[in-house]
Order: C-alpha cells, then structure tokens, then sequence
C-alpha cells in the first residue's frame, strides 16, 4: 500500500510546520516509519524514525531538539512536528513503512524502491 505525506507549505525561518503521514490500505501500528527528505540537486536523506516494536524515536543531528516524530495509531498516522525551520531545511519530504531495520540503519531506507508523491517544504522570508 502506498503512503500519503502531507502538511508542507511555505513558511519563514523559525516558523512551525507539522508533516502527516497517512495509509489508507493498511495499519501503520507495528511498521517503522521513517521520514526522509531530498533537497533539488541532493540525494535523499533520512530525517527521523519511530521504530513500531516500542515507539523508540531516532534523529538525525541536523534536526535533532527541533522536529519531533510521534504517532497516532488511533488516526494511523505518524507526525513530523517542525520547529525553528531553517533556510537548509526545505526540500521534498517523504515518508516510508518498513520493519524497525529502516529506523536503525543508516543506508536501509537507499535500497526501497516505492515512495510516496512526498510534501514539499519551502522555507523562505
């Protein structure tokens, strides 16, 4: 089944944002599911990841004290809470679905070959 991400936008430096990530064809409660970004000209690179075994959360350093990933399996929906967004921060953000290996890997979520249409995040004064 494929994900859904959305709630990008446009917003100035230090505003908020707050990315979903939905399914509509099957539960998310005990997947992995990482979120991920690529900026024009980059490669894609991970963000943040909530392990579906025990909740356990991981952050990349570049976003780590401002983005928060969290879930809400009553919505089967998982949440990027971004704050204080910095001009190197915008990009296309996707999210993926996987066992807990896409959360502690670092190069895992490089070899999955179905992404969803991504949401985009400009951050622009």
């Amino acid at each position: 089944g494929q994900l859904v991400e959305s709630g990008g936008g446009l917003v100035q430096p230090g505003g908020s944002l707050r990315l979903s990530c939905s399914a509509s064809a099957f539960s998310l409660d005990y997947y992995a599911i990482g979120w991920f970004r690529q900026a024009p000209g980059k490669e894609r690179e991970g963000v943040s990841c909530i392990e579906g075994t025990d909740g356990k959360t991981y952050y990349q350093d570049y976003v780590k004290g401002r983005f928060t990933i969290s879930r809400d399996n009553a919505k089967n929906t998982v949440y990027l809470q971004m704050n204080s967004l910095k001009p190197e921060d915008p990009a296309v953000y996707y999210c993926a679905a996987d066992l807990d290996i896409l959360c502690y890997s670092e190069t895992y979520y490089q070899g999955l070959d179905s992404w969803g249409p991504g949401t985009q995040v400009t951050v622009s004064s």
